[in-house]
């Protein structure tokens, strides 16, 4: 673990940040933010600040060789915080809940064991077989 960011009492039901989370799990940093920038969700807006913030976490530690490019997110933990309960008048003078659920999201960096390196691409030769 390099670094780590840990936001609490998000206001954004966890149901709907999961998905986002799964998304950019073991994925490299740069590129996790690339995707959320075009998913268009609130919790995409939400969990790119968590990602921006562990990275800038992960810059204030003193190791020499952090670059953006050799991190990946190596956890993403999604957990359900404390409901705000509302009430709302229902039928035959009955009040009912409403609950405005909260999240806390922990986001975990890692280096990679191997700095990235391009590779060359090479273009693949078919083969056709020839019928009778």
């Amino acid at each position: 673990m390099i670094a780590r960011a840990l936001e609490k009492y998000l206001k954004i039901s966890p149901k709907k940040l999961r998905p986002i989370a799964r998304l950019v799990n073991k994925k490299k940093a740069d590129e996790a933010l690339y995707i959320l920038f075009n998913v268009n969700k609130k919790g995409a807006l939400v969990l790119k600040g968590v990602i921006e913030s562990a990275i800038n976490n992960a810059k204030r530690l003193p190791e020499k060789n952090f670059t953006e490019e050799n991190v990946y997110i190596s956890k993403v933990i999604v957990n359900s915080g404390p409901a705000l309960k509302r009430y709302r008048a229902m039928s035959m003078g009955r009040a009912g809940i409403i609950r405005k659920r909260t999240s806390h999201v922990l986001v975990e960096l890692e280096a990679l064991k191997k700095p990235v390196q391009e590779t060359k691409k090479t273009k693949i030769k078919k083969t056709v077989k020839m019928g009778k």
